[in-house]
């Protein structure tokens, strides 16, 4: 099996975020891919699905993932039946942390229990 074979599912899912400026190549047996991810959140989820497949320390793959947009975690478009608390919980695992999501778009957000869909909000660093 190719390298570019088993860690298809990381560049398929390089596409379906819309990475920038991508490339891959293989050379002796080790995959090196590169490109920009919008937000870091992007870059953890790619560099988990790396993980997932080559374990913690792989030595079959290169990835030089960058960030387009490091002044915010991530931009998320609300879906309906979300709360805030929801979203800290996926994005931080902390149900808690919605406060800081909340004070991140006090711009928009008048009230943490009223978002509505389609609503953008920024997703701070923590």
């Amino acid at each position: 099996m190719t390298m570019k074979a088993k860690y298809q599912p990381v560049l398929d899912l390089g596409e379906s975020l819309n990475i920038q400026n991508g490339s891959v190549s293989e050379e002796n047996g080790v995959l090196k891919v590169k490109g920009t991810a919008s937000t870091q959140y992007e870059k953890n989820i790619l560099w988990d699905k790396i993980k997932e497949i080559g374990g913690d320390n792989p030595s079959d793959i290169k990835a030089n993932i960058t960030v387009a947009d490091e002044s915010v975690y991530h931009r998320h478009v609300v879906s309906s039946g979300e709360t805030l608390g929801k979203i800290a919980k996926q994005y931080y695992g902390d149900a808690m942390k919605y406060k800081e999501i909340f004070a991140a778009n006090s711009d928009i957000l008048k009230n943490p229990d009223l978002i509505y869909p389609d609503q953008e909000l920024i997703i701070p660093n923590l």
